[in-house]
């Protein structure tokens, strides 16, 4: 079988011979691949393929796309295509056809082994560790120049910034705090009824928020607003290599951008938990007084004599601590996250997820100590 630029011949039983002939360029013309196909085909007996270039004029990229289609039908086959008699630049275009071409395939991942899975969580587990161990020194040495009046950031920022952490997050942590006061003030009185002492309902409602869960309750919702909000603008700044432009102008990172959220929400943290635990008492008091029949003022009375003060600087120290937890989780992982709209939305989510695991954990050392202390 042959054409006007493809002539076909058998020199023997396994191997077929073809004969370029003229102009193989892409605009003049070039026979489909099918004609070869087909005799490779009828000869099931074909092992090879020799390409004859002698009465070749010109070519271009159509000659190597048909020498790349006619490889892909000799791989099906089971058939070598010799490329020593093609042109050393078609050669070359082969290679690198084939090469991009074999890497877009899939690979079929072999099974990960126990030990092999153990050994990779372990070497992410320390080199997270390392990461975190590495961006807590930044931070400390940037908070050194701070103090020394050499950090520089811009104030107009941390105002903005305090804002977003403090003020707006009000109605949020409104809500929360009052629903939990009222669960408290509902599990209280459940137990409670049944020895007639519904009016220490104050005492556990009091004693819970301030010490405890006004401070956990506002870290968890900031850990969801305003860790996410950090992790996402610095992963959104670190894909727009934003922040190696910074680098790049001499100033620092770390001191421009992580400096003033720190910082904001460290002040803001404290605010915010004496505002949760004044609206937990409050919904304590909703439900003891609508549902329950005990005067306001008797209420009050019981939750300002069971209320300490060292039950106040407890809850304080909570919200401070996370305060810094959920800062450092998301500009930590805003500022390292991959350079992708993928990662953006990663680091957004192992931020939130990080905040609040370290908040769960500082909250169980946190408590331990105060019992060992007696506070």
């Amino acid at each position: 079988m042959s054409s006007e630029k493809l002539l076909l011949d058998y020199p023997t039983p396994e191997t077929l011979q073809i004969k370029l002939i003229g102009d193989w360029r892409a605009g003049a013309g070039i026979p489909p691949v099918s004609e070869v196909a087909a005799q490779l085909t009828a000869h099931p007996d074909i092992k090879q393929i020799k390409v004859d270039v002698l009465a070749l004029s010109h070519w271009d990229s159509g000659f190597v796309s048909f020498l790349l289609k006619l490889e892909r039908d000799c791989e099906a086959k089971g058939v070598r295509l010799m490329q020593e008699g093609l042109p050393q630049g078609a050669q070359k275009l082969l290679a690198l056809a084939l090469k991009v071409r074999q890497m877009d395939t899939p690979r079929t991942a072999l099974p990960e082994s126990f030990f092999e899975g153990v050994g990779g969580r372990a070497i992410k587990i320390k080199d997270g560790a390392l990461s975190l161990l590495d961006f807590l020194g930044e931070i400390v040495f940037a908070f050194g120049r701070l103090v020394k009046g050499k950090a520089f950031f811009s104030l107009s920022d941390f105002l903005f910034i305090s804002q977003r952490c403090g003020v707006d997050a009000l109605p949020l942590v409104s809500l929360i705090s009052i629903l939990v006061g009222m669960i408290l003030a509902f599990v209280g009185a459940i137990q409670l009824k049944l020895f007639g002492a519904q009016i220490y309902i104050a005492d556990i409602v009091g004693i819970a928020m301030v010490r405890v869960m006004g401070a956990v309750m506002t870290g968890i919702l900031m850990s969801g607003r305003t860790g996410a909000s950090f992790a996402a603008e610095l992963g959104i700044m670190q894909t727009n290599e934003e922040i190696d432009a910074f680098r790049t102008l001499g100033v620092n990172p770390v001191e421009y951008l992580v400096v003033p959220r720190v910082m904001a929400l460290v002040l803001m943290m404290p605010l915010l938990t004496l505002y949760a635990d004044l609206m937990g008492i409050l919904g304590g008091l909703v439900v003891s007084s609508g549902m329950l029949g005990i005067n306001p003022i008797e209420y009050l009375n019981h939750t300002k004599e069971a209320v300490k003060l060292n039950n106040l600087w407890v809850g304080l120290a909570h919200s401070i601590v996370f305060g810094i937890i959920i800062a450092v989780a998301g500009c930590l992982r805003g500022i390292r996250c991959d350079r992708s709209a993928s990662g953006v939305g990663e680091a957004t989510t192992q931020a939130v997820v990080s905040a609040i695991t370290g908040i769960v954990i500082a909250t169980a050392i946190i408590t331990f100590v105060c019992q060992v202390i007696g506070v």
